[in-house]
C-alpha cells in the first residue's frame, strides 16, 4: 500500500466507522413507510451533513448519511482514457449485477463512478465491522484490477501490433 493510500483509507474508515450509526426510523410524512431517507430527503432534520474525503482531485469519496441510512460514492482515479474506458465497462458490469452485491446501487452520483447504499437493515443482518471492511478491500482491489486490465489490454495490444506489422516485412 502506498504512502499516500494508507492515510487516505484510514480517513474513510473512520469516516464510515462514525456514519454507520443507523436505525429503524419511519417516515414523518407517510404512517409505516419505511424509506432509505438519504435517497428520499423528505425531512431535513434526520440527513446528517455531507463529508468528502479527497486524495486528489479525480480520486475522492462522498459519505452522506442520515438516521437509517448512509450513501457512500467512489470516484476512482483514471489517469487516461483508457482507465476511463475500463473503468467504466467494469463498474457497469457491477452495477449490472447489484442484485448480487446487496449495498451496491445500480446508478451512481453525478460525478462519481460507483455508489453504495448501506441502510438499517443492512446493519442489523450483517456486521458494521465487515461491512466497513468490505468496502475497504474494495477501494484497494479496484484500483488493482484496473491497473492490471490496463496492462492485459496493452500486452494484446502489443502482440496484435507485431503480428499485423509482420505482414509487411
Amino acid at each position: 500500500m502506498s504512502a499516500t493510500l494508507k492515510p487516505y483509507l484510514n480517513a474513510v474508515r473512520t469516516t464510515l466507522e462514525a456514519a454507520m450509526c443507523l436505525e429503524n426510523f419511519y417516515s414523518q410524512r407517510v404512517e409505516r413507510h419505511l424509506k432509505p431517507e438519504v435517497e428520499i430527503r423528505s425531512s431535513k432534520e434526520v440527513l446528517f451533513t455531507p463529508l468528502e474525503v479527497c486524495r486528489n482531485d479525480k480520486e475522492k469519496v462522498l459519505i452522506e448519511g442520515s438516521i437509517n441510512s448512509l450513501r457512500m460514492s467512489i470516484a476512482i482515479k483514471q489517469a487516461d482514457d483508457i482507465e476511463k474506458i475500463l473503468c467504466h465497462k467494469f463498474m457497469r458490469f457491477m452495477m449490472m449485477r447489484a442484485e448480487n452485491f446487496f449495498i451496491l446501487r445500480r446508478k451512481p452520483l453525478e460525478g462519481y463512478d460507483i455508489s453504495f447504499l448501506i441502510t438499517n437493515y443492512h446493519t442489523e443482518q450483517m456486521y458494521k465491522h465487515k461491512l466497513i471492511d468490505f468496502v475497504m478491500e474494495f477501494m484497494t482491489e479496484i484500483d488493482k484490477e484496473i491497473s492490471e486490465m490496463k496492462l492485459c489490454l496493452n500486452g494484446r495490444g502489443r502482440i496484435s501490433a507485431v503480428e499485423f506489422l509482420k505482414n509487411f516485412n
